[in-house]
C-alpha cells in the first residue's frame, strides 16, 4: 500500500496562467505540482478564460473558469504597489501587470510564484517550469 502524503509535505504555489494552462494541458513537469495546493488571482482567471475562448470553444472556457474561480485569493493594495514597482524596475523585459501583481502577491503570502515565463526564470522568489 502506497504510503500517505503527510500534510506537512503540501506546500502552496501562486499559479500564473501559463503554469494553469500547462496544468491543463498535462504537461508532465507540472504533474507534481498537482499534489499540491494551487492558488491563482481573478486577472489570472481573466486571461486562462480568454485563453480557452479563443483556443477552444465557450464550453471549455466555462468548465475551467468554475474549476480555477474556486482557488482565488484576494489581491491586496500592498500587492498592487510592490508589483507596480517590480514592473517598473524590470520595465525593459516588458513583464506583464498581472504577472507582476502574482509574483507580488505570492511574495507577500510568503509562497512561490509557479510560472514558465522565461522572464521571471532568474527572479527572486519563482519556481520555474518549463
Amino acid at each position: 500500500m502506497p504510503e500517505l502524503q503527510k500534510i506537512s509535505d503540501v506546500r502552496i504555489f501562486l499559479a500564473d496562467t501559463y503554469a494553469l494552462i500547462e496544468i491543463v494541458g498535462g504537461n508532465p513537469n507540472y504533474k507534481i505540482y498537482l499534489d499540491h495546493m494551487l492558488i491563482t488571482t481573478k486577472f489570472n482567471l481573466v486571461e486562462l478564460y480568454y485563453h480557452f475562448l479563443h483556443d477552444y470553444n465557450k464550453d471549455v472556457a466555462d468548465k475551467y473558469f468554475e474549476v480555477y474561480s474556486k482557488i482565488l485569493v484576494p489581491i491586496t493594495n500592498s500587492c498592487i504597489k510592490t508589483a507596480m514597482e517590480f514592473k517598473l524596475k524590470y520595465k525593459k523585459e516588458k513583464v506583464s501587470y498581472v504577472d507582476c501583481i502574482g509574483h507580488a502577491l505570492a511574495k507577500e503570502l510568503g509562497i512561490k510564484f509557479l510560472t514558465g515565463d522565461q522572464k521571471f526564470k532568474d527572479k527572486e522568489n519563482v519556481e520555474f517550469v518549463k
